[in-house]
């Protein structure tokens, strides 16, 4: 069964894409150049706002998660997993990690990327306060 949720968010010029471990997509509209694993800003949804099933689902230990950035005509590709172990509270925040760790901001685990890893074509995009975003998110169990 799979399940798709859809997040749109902008780009920001203090977008640095840097973090080796994390990725970050945030509702709020302001970035200091510290939030270097954040890779998008004014996102229209946090993990609180995921749809309830599609939440349901993502917490499960066989769960897989698929998420699409898609930015100014280029796409980038981030497998992920789930965990019973998952919160999906925080309200601004959504967090991808290559770690097992998990906090309220956390919606998946065990990343094969982090904000490092993406394409520095999408990165230089993504500096672009103009650039709309779109992510696309499919769990799969």
């Amino acid at each position: 069964m799979e399940i798709t949720e859809i997040i749109f968010a902008y780009g920001h010029r203090n977008i640095q894409a840097t973090h080796k471990s994390t990725l970050e997509i945030t509702k709020e509209n302001e970035l200091s150049k510290k939030g270097d694993c954040i890779i998008a800003v004014s996102a229209n949804k946090g993990v609180a706002d995921l749809n309830p099933e599609f939440k349901g689902n993502l917490c499960n230990e066989n769960a897989k998660m698929t998420m699409l950035i898609e930015a100014g005509g280029i796409v980038e590709v981030v497998n992920a997993f789930g965990s019973r172990r998952l919160i999906l509270a925080h309200p601004t925040d959504i967090v991808v990690r290559k770690s097992s760790y998990v906090c309220s901001r956390t919606l998946s685990i065990k990343a094969d990327k982090a904000a490092w890893d993406l394409s520095r074509k999408l990165a230089e995009r993504l500096k672009d306060p103009k650039q709309k975003v779109k992510i696309t998110l499919t769990v799969e169990v």
